[in-house]
């Protein structure tokens, strides 16, 4: 069976059967207009929306349907991470090509509810439409913070050092593996996973925000070149990163060099980390708890600068402008 062998009705509530039951705070959900939320006491919202086209944000023949919705969510949480928010509630859209299996978008509802789940987000409307294009998915997230708290890209200063959670270029690795191989890699394969289920810094990004112990904070959804001109730019800095110091492992830097090339480059370009970048006062105390609580890997990779040039310090000591990152219209 398709999705065009059912009614729309159909796919709402096999939707609905995938999700946990609201909270009281979902005055109106799924099934009416428009979904009525109670706001939270003291706090404000922070909303945030991407889409995932098949052939422009994954390849169907490359990614079972279970991730791609987990990918359709992980890019909103990620980008509430960055601001220091609480994920709360998300509306889900999907346009469907009528010969979708249904199989496959019961998966794809699947993946998106379990990562819904575990970050305790919930879907509280959206929309179902035919498409004759391709497979799309559009999500609208909604989380809240404390408006002293909240996370922008705006307030590095020079010598402030600069921070990364996690490892960088394992996306682009496992991207580069699938692409490689001839039927995708098991569940074992590290690198594919981290492409296939990339892990939104939620914690991270909570912590950040309830001990003020980042200046800036922004997510490398699209590479950490992107991410470092970007911070720079809305907070009217220069940055200095140390090659040498970025978390790329040796697996991933192996598997980025058989491809021909510079394997930092293409690890800080290659996008799909959805890692956080952030920036702190040297020798705050406040970032100590953060990493005293943390789960992830924090590494220190580099210094803001007066200078308002974004560049990358080879072990040699020599100075190279940032490599290009993802690039939507290019």
């Amino acid at each position: 069976m398709t999705v065009g062998d059912v009614t729309e009705r159909e796919l709402i509530a096999r939707i609905q059967q995938r999700l946990a039951p609201a909270p009281d705070w979902v005055l109106v959900g799924i099934g009416d207009d428009a979904a009525v939320v109670r706001p939270e006491r003291n706090r404000v919202d922070v909303v945030t929306v991407d889409a995932v086209i098949d052939g422009v944000h994954f390849d169907r023949a490359l990614v079972p349907p279970e991730a791609i919705g987990h990918r359709a969510l992980a890019v909103n949480l990620s980008d509430l991470a960055a601001m220091g928010a609480a994920p709360r509630a998300a509306l889900l859209s999907m346009a469907l090509p009528a010969r979708l299996p249904l199989t496959d978008f019961e998966q794809i509802v699947a993946g998106f509810a379990a990562l819904a789940a575990r970050h305790r987000i919930h879907v509280v409307g959206g929309n179902l439409t035919h498409t004759p294009g391709p497979l799309t998915i559009d999500v609208t997230a909604i989380g809240s913070v404390k408006r002293r708290q909240a996370l922008t890209r705006r307030g590095a200063r020079p010598g402030d050092e600069v921070y990364v959670s996690g490892r960088i270029g394992a996306a682009a690795a496992g991207l580069a593996r699938l692409r490689a191989s001839a039927s995708a890699p098991g569940a074992t394969d590290g690198l594919a996973t981290a492409y296939l289920f990339p892990e939104p810094r939620v914690r991270l990004g909570l912590l950040l925000a309830r001990n003020r112990a980042a200046t800036a904070c922004m997510d490398l959804s699209d590479g950490l070149a992107d991410g470092a001109r970007q911070l720079s730019d809305a907070s009217g800095v220069g940055m200095t990163i140390d090659a040498a110091a970025l978390p790329v492992d040796e697996e991933t830097r192996e598997t980025l060099a058989a491809r021909g090339g510079d394997s930092i480059a293409a690890a800080i370009s290659g996008g799909d980390d959805y890692e956080l970048m952030f920036t702190a006062r040297p020798r705050t105390p406040r970032l100590k708890t953060v990493v005293r609580h943390a789960r992830e890997r924090l590494t220190r990779i580099g210094v803001c600068t007066e200078a308002r040039d974004v560049v990358l310090a080879r072990a040699d000591g020599a100075l190279e402008p940032m490599p290009p990152g993802y690039a939507h219209f290019q």
